[in-house]
């Protein structure tokens, strides 16, 4: 009992000061929402000036700095979302007619306004160019898009080559001449689309996209960014990471699923 009571009182003072720290963040992030509304954020966000490089690829301190304000960005979000949710709150105790419930409406509004421009705000905080930041962003969300939508074809190419080995099965098997050239010319024509999409595909493959989703899948599943970005307007904590798991698993086993018909 004796060695486990210096243990339980150092573990108790770690949690609290995990929670003091925690407290005087929201505090602070509290005060400069305040003193620093959106109008004045937008007007340092003006003195930034970034020009992207030509060939579009991102640097791996870019991504590193993408990580870090998309971290202070959660905590800034959670606390525009609940003053946002408080003003909401109290507008409507009041009475959104009256006067006070619609002070109330207008200062929801600018939590709503804080709450979009978190991440803007957080690179801000950290001591980072803006327009470098908001140019960052926009080349992972497209990565992470990207990530997706490959994703998303490798399952449909797995379904049509299924088809294909089915249809193969059918042409071998088929007794007439007439059945044989039908599943023939259906081949043939599956055989073409196919050359035609690859084709397609390697002509509008954009070198700095495929570069940055490499780099990009270096720190963090690529589909992680998408997530995030929709995680920031879910109800419920851990929704949006949710569903895009299920996504995954479902396309994963579809694909599996196709790959073993096509053998």
């Amino acid at each position: 009992m004796r060695r486990i009571l210096p243990v339980v009182l150092a573990l108790t003072v770690v949690f609290a000061g995990c929670k003091v720290k925690e407290l005087a963040e929201k505090a602070g992030i509290e005060k400069d929402l305040k003193d620093r509304g959106t109008i004045d954020l937008m007007k340092q966000v003006s003195e930034d000036k970034y020009t992207p490089p030509k060939d579009g690829k991102l640097t791996d301190a870019q991504v590193q700095m993408y990580l870090k304000v998309r971290e202070h960005e959660k905590d800034i979000a959670r606390v525009a979302r609940e003053q946002m949710q408080k003003h909401a709150d109290a507008a409507k105790k009041n009475g959104e007619k009256s006067l006070s419930g619609l002070m109330e409406g207008f200062k929801s509004l600018g939590s709503v306004a804080e709450f979009a421009t978190a991440d803007i705000r957080a690179a801000k905080d950290l001591g980072y160019n803006t327009q470098e930041y908001l140019w960052v962003k926009g080349q992972i969300l497209a990565a992470s898009t990207a990530a997706m939508a490959q994703k998303m074809g490798n399952a449909l190419s797995a379904q049509m080559d299924a088809s294909y080995a089915q249809m193969k099965k059918a042409y071998d098997n088929a007794k007439d001449d007439q059945t044989k050239a039908m599943y023939k010319q259906m081949l043939d024509n599956y055989g073409q689309q196919k050359k035609e999409t690859a084709a397609d595909t390697k002509k509008d493959e954009d070198p700095a996209l495929a570069y940055n989703l490499t780099l990009l899948s270096k720190y963090e599943n690529a589909l992680n960014a998408l997530t995030t970005e929709l995680s920031k307007y879910e109800d419920k904590t851990g929704e949006a990471k949710k569903s895009m798991d299920d996504w995954q698993k479902s396309l994963d086993n579809a694909t599996a699923d196709a790959k073993k018909q096509a053998q």
